[in-house]
């Protein structure tokens, strides 16, 4: 089977699952707006459990992919700073869908095999960040704290930002607030002294 028809399935599943739910979606359904038969379905994915949890590890590495690309060139402290937040605000915005169900399905669906894919990617892009992250914790231009730590101040705020946008309560564009949340995070994660100037390379 094409990867063309798996892609279908999952980009069909994305659509279905945003507009229904994962209880309200149907393989038929999925079915449908892939215009794909059900031999074609059931040869692809067993279930629509499993459409649902390949799609979800597909997501989150276009997601990883986004915040990873956010370092490359490597950046200093406040402007890698600058480009992590605004890459997660602007995948946020232009995959609004995809954003949706990364974000906001309940994870009760995922089976071991699906969680165990998850920490795996999971800790490709924590190593990612690490990468960047360590060698400025070692100069003293980012204050030492845990990586969980790290990640929830600089992402966290963003985050719940986010939530009414995808959520549909608000339509303002999240982007809007970008130099207010990155000037808190630099609060939050660069030693006082060392944050006030955005634009030159951390000493």
């Amino acid at each position: 089977m094409s990867s063309g028809v798996r892609d279908d399935l999952l980009a069909a599943g994305l659509a279905v699952f945003d507009r229904s739910g994962f209880e309200g979606a149907t393989v038929a359904a999925i079915r449908a707006k892939a215009r794909a038969s059900n031999g074609s379905f059931f040869h692809v994915f067993g279930s629509k459990k499993e459409l649902a949890g390949a799609l979800f590890l597909e997501v989150l590495r276009h997601y990883h992919a986004a915040m990873l690309a956010a370092l490359d060139p490597v950046p200093d402290v406040q402007l890698g700073i600058d480009r992590l937040i605004r890459a997660h605000l602007d995948w946020v915005v232009l995959s609004r869908r995809e954003a949706r169900y990364l974000f906001e399905i309940s994870r009760n669906e995922w089976g071991d095999d699906i969680r165990d894919a998850q920490r795996a990617q999971n800790a490709r892009l924590a190593e990612g960040l690490e990468r960047w992250r360590a060698p400025l914790v070692a100069r003293g231009d980012l204050l030492p704290m845990a990586p969980v730590m790290f990640v929830s101040q600089l992402i966290g705020p963003a985050q719940i930002f986010c939530r009414a946008f995808l959520s549909g309560r608000d339509r303002t564009d999240p982007r809007s607030e970008a130099d207010t949340l990155i000037a808190c995070a630099i609060r939050a994660l660069v030693p006082a002294g060392r944050a006030n100037n955005r634009d030159g390379v951390a000493s």
